[in-house]
């Protein structure tokens, strides 16, 4: 087995909001401008940060999740996703050693770096502060030896002032000040209640990361960056492959539009690795699921935003509710979940119609009922498994049903509460929490088997107008 050479770093901060976020993107732009290939990798659940990444900077990207993932799944997933990449940016989460419950680092951007041998990069808030960060930086290099720390990044920093602070924070820390990037507007991108905006809902993001990344080519030391991710250490796990379980092909229709936009990568490329052609449609703009369509992935997103535009478009609603009812399997998560509803409730009190396959109105409560990390246990037989499969996942939403379902039972990592939630049966998995399918293969691999049965059930003919194999 040969390792695999991947130049990496992983930026960091001491909390959220220092700006790792603004570093990551106009470090992948300046890489890209320099003609390398880089890969970006968002450490925790988060499904927005990697949406900027591939469709902003055109960057392959992934998550990396030390929760749903033991660490040599975690390198294999890193190797996988980074497959013909130059080199590769891990943006980290919250605070550097900020991990599970709030009272570990299980899970925390220092847990991916260890796992990973990924070297750290710190961003460091210089507003208010000078030879203060050299404090700040030092003691998160040496909290531990594992630590990984290279080097220095300081953020809404003038140059001026880099210049005079970075030697004294140099000698203090034992750190190398790799640059600054100065306050600017573009870097301020918008914020609602679960991060950023999406990509899509800004006209001029493009121009805003290009602007970064300009300014960053100027004020950071990039080949110190490149020489960072060098000393990245070898992977000697083989790139992470699901195994094929359908003979021919067979067609899962994906939403995909402003609505829906919150997947995984990586459960995406399951899904081809296992033989399915992933078939993005519309719920806002398409009549119709893609021909052939075999099984339905309805993700998260935003819908409440658009419930109007989801209301009005009476053709897809009763498409996929014709689907639903026929048996098409379906795996539908959080906002997925709420276009399954018989309605969604605006802010005015009014309601508009969705598809109507399971009952129930959403409306937003102002407040995170279920929020973090939980493991799910099947309470009845389903698509993802029989009674008793657990399964880890993840919660995030202000929005909530008044009737989330029963079949499964929720429980957090770090604390005894427990709750009901999520719809299941043989050809569906509906709910609000969200299932990272590398933790559990065997989910990817029932949804592409009932897909599969599908098709042979109804007839649906494989890519190229043959009948399906049933081998």
């Amino acid at each position: 087995m040969s390792a695999m050479l991947l130049p990496r770093l992983l930026v960091a901060a001491p909390a959220s909001g220092a700006g790792k976020t603004t570093v990551t993107f106009g470090l992948l732009e300046a890489l890209r401008q320099r003609g390398l290939r880089p890969a970006a990798f968002k450490c925790g659940p988060d499904y927005i940060d990697p949406l900027y990444h591939r469709e902003v900077v055109g960057a392959r990207s992934g998550n990396l999740d030390l929760f749903f993932t033991d660490d040599a799944r975690a390198r294999s997933l890193l190797a996988r996703g980074a497959q013909g990449c130059d080199v590769a940016v891990l943006e980290g989460v919250m605070g550097f050693y900020d991990g599970l419950g709030a009272t570990s680092v299980v899970a925390s951007s220092y847990d991916v770096a260890r796992a990973t041998g990924t070297p750290v990069v710190l961003v460091l808030d210089a507003r208010g502060s000078s030879v203060t960060l050299a404090a700040v930086a030092r003691g998160l290099a040496t909290m531990r030896p594992d630590a990984h720390v290279a080097g220095v990044i300081l953020n809404r920093c003038a140059e001026a002032l880099c210049a005079r602070v970075a030697p004294v924070i140099q000698e203090l820390s034992g750190l190398r000040v790799l640059g600054c990037v100065p306050t600017c507007a573009a870097a301020d991108l918008p914020s609602r209640h679960l991060g950023l905006v999406t990509a899509g809902e800004l006209d001029d993001v493009r121009a805003r990361v290009a602007q970064v990344a300009r300014t960053m080519a100027r004020t950071v030391d990039l080949d110190g960056l490149l020489a960072v991710a060098d000393e990245a250490e070898p992977i000697v796990e083989q790139p992470f492959r699901s195994p094929r379980v359908a003979a021919d092909p067979v067609t899962i229709a994906v939403a995909s539009d402003r609505a829906f936009c919150f997947y995984y990568e990586e459960n995406l490329r399951m899904l081809r690795d296992m033989g399915a052609r992933v078939a993005p449609f519309s719920p806002l703009d398409d009549e119709a699921l893609p021909a052939g369509a075999a099984g339905l992935y309805l993700g998260g997103g935003y819908p409440e935003l658009s419930a109007s535009r989801l209301a009005a478009n009476a053709r897809m609603r009763a498409a996929v509710a014709d689907a639903v009812a026929a048996g098409m399997p379906v795996v539908a998560e959080c906002g997925g979940f709420m276009y399954l509803l018989d309605a969604i409730q605006d802010d005015r009190g009014e309601r508009w119609p969705m598809v109507g396959a399971l009952p129930g109105v959403a409306r937003d409560e102002g407040r995170l009922r279920h929020f973090g990390y939980v493991t799910l246990r099947a309470d009845r037989d389903g698509l993802y498994g029989p009674a008793g499969t657990e399964l880890p996942a993840h919660e995030f939403h202000y929005w909530h049903a008044a009737d989330e379902g029963g079949d499964f039972t929720a429980t957090r990592p770090t604390r005894p509460d427990a709750w009901a939630c999520g719809h299941t049966s043989a050809t569906m998995v509906a709910g609000f929490p969200h299932v990272y399918w590398p933790a559990a293969p065997a989910c990817a691999e029932r949804f592409v088997r009932a897909a599969v049965a599908y098709a042979l059930a109804h007839g649906i003919p494989r890519d190229g107008g043959a009948p399906c194999s049933r081998s």
